[in-house]
């Protein structure tokens, strides 16, 4: 629920408004001039002001000032009548977070609401980065891994300039949040942020919302529209999915970053244009340079600063970091108290590769939370919020340290021994001297010297792990597998010395 201002001097219409908003489950209050608007806007918080131009006293533009020297992040939606397009295109200029022309559809102005109201909680909802997890209220990059802290410094170096950046990483990796990090630690974090997801909006439309048209520009082009980049002059605009950024569309995005300018559809006239460009894929660019589906003067221009973010299969070390804060945030989201987790689950956790990423995490945790009971979840919770006990398998190839090490995670969950060391090194051993002797042909002298054992330790190790040696008359003629009757594995007259 958003808590949303009208100011108009018109009843009839903030009846209507108030009456549309509250059934969209937002709290509404009304303002009858700009001078009790902004006496609201001085003694109480709201997300989203809506105000007209053209009032008694003071007028929209002034009242729209005196709000933004009280509150610089409110947006603010201005409403006018045909005459006054041009007062209200003036006032995008200044800040406000975009106009709507009298009389207006319903369902556009909720759109356009449900916007600004994003906008809003991206540009105040502050970031931190590495919070103590018992801080659930913040949104939070999490991670004290060598790789995080890597992105923490490359956060704190890049933000206070105006450079470019190209955030990169896998989906659910926290490419949006280091955007706004970098945004609110930026020289320009009391302008506007303006989110633009270039997958999200369809071809044919995604050029006029990001640049704006003229009237007349195309059929039902019956006014001037300013785009969302001129809207956010002098703030941040992050352009998400960037990779998948229609081919026409980016000579137009590489002009802005070098010409500082853009142009509207049908218009002649370049428009100075101050933004800061924070750009993020997922994408392999260089393989969509190679293929021509991306400009290569634009990919030179995007990566003045290249950020990347790590998969979480990476960083398995922070899952336990990542588990308490979310089952706090999680836990006060629900309003309920938070179970904890136990360390077994978070070693399951930690087993899985999560292509998915932190996003993926969050969504098994908050699952988890859903059906623990109360209880502190555990791995059962765990197999069930994920649907699978077994670790997935990750994007990149696994490598055999990696294999072994979720081989462990997942035994130390399963097993219940009281002499667990001594049972994985004997597992292993086992494993180890058994291969060893595959390769080796069943040759025990050649076995032990691959090893680095002595022959007759070596065969100590075969009859203590019980291993079963299949012999041959051109490995070891006369031999009898160990373990089997007639000679013993420290006698065999068939085991020649120099085998």
């Amino acid at each position: 629920m958003a808590s949303i201002l009208i100011v108009d001097d018109d009843a009839h219409l903030r009846q209507s408004f108030e009456k549309l908003l509250s059934q969209e489950g937002h709290a509404v209050r009304t303002a009858g001039s700009g001078e009790a608007g902004l006496a609201m806007v001085e003694s109480q918080r709201f997300d989203l002001v809506i105000m007209d131009v053209r009032m008694p006293g003071m007028n929209g533009l002034e009242t729209f000032q005196a709000m933004r020297a009280i509150e610089p992040k409110l947006p603010v939606i201005i409403m006018t009548a045909f005459g006054t397009t041009e007062t209200a295109i003036e006032a995008t200029k200044m800040g406000a977070f975009d106009y709507v022309l009298k009389p207006f559809e319903i369902p556009e102005i909720l759109v356009l609401i449900n916007h600004a109201l994003e906008a809003g909680r991206f540009m105040r909802s502050r970031v931190e980065l590495d919070v103590v997890p018992e801080s659930p209220s913040l949104e939070a990059i999490i991670g004290r891994s060598k790789a995080m802290q890597e992105v923490y410094k490359a956060v704190g170096r890049v933000a206070p300039t105006d450079a470019t950046v190209l955030i990169r990483g896998e989906s659910g990796t926290g490419k949006e949040l280091a955007a706004r990090a970098i945004y609110q630690h930026s020289l320009r974090s009391d302008k506007p942020f303006l989110v633009i997801n270039c997958v999200a909006i369809p071809e044919t439309l995604l050029e006029s919302e990001l640049f704006g048209y003229e009237k007349g520009a195309f059929t039902g082009a019956v006014n001037r529209r300013v785009g969302r980049i001129e809207q956010a002059n002098g703030g941040t605009v992050f352009l998400d999915e960037i990779g998948d950024m229609p081919f026409g569309i980016q000579a137009k995005i590489l002009r802005l970053l070098q010409e500082k300018s853009i142009e509207r559809l049908g218009g002649r006239e370049p428009i100075p244009v101050d933004v800061r460009i924070i750009g993020a894929t997922n994408r392999d660019l260089e393989a969509a340079l190679a293929e021509g589906r991306f400009r290569e003067d634009l990919y030179y221009r995007l990566k003045v600063v290249t950020l990347w973010l790590p998969p979480l299969r990476e960083r398995a070390g922070d899952i336990p970091l990542l588990s308490e804060y979310f089952l706090a945030r999680f836990a006060r989201e629900m309003g309920i108290s938070n179970p904890g987790i136990t360390e077994a689950a978070n070693v399951l956790l930690s087993s899985r590769a999560w292509p998915g990423n932190v996003r993926e995490l969050a969504n098994a945790l908050q699952k988890a939370l859903i059906f623990s009971r109360g209880c502190p979840i555990g791995p059962e919770d765990v197999v069930q919020a994920i649907g699978s006990d077994q670790p997935s398998k990750g994007l990149a190839e696994d490598t055999p340290e990696e294999a072994i090490r979720q081989w462990i995670r997942k035994s130390l969950v399963s097993e219940e021994s009281e002499n667990l060391f001594e049972t994985f090194m004997d597992t292993f051993a086992g494993l180890l001297i058994s291969e060893a002797l595959k390769l080796a042909g069943n040759n025990r002298s050649r076995t032990a010297k691959m090893l680095g054992l002595s022959r007759p330790t070596l065969l100590s190790k075969i009859e203590k792990y019980r291993l079963k040696v299949e012999t041959s008359v051109l490995s070891d003629p006369g031999g009898t597998p160990a373990g089997g009757g007639g000679r013993g594995l420290h006698g065999a007259a068939g085991d020649a010395e120099e085998r």
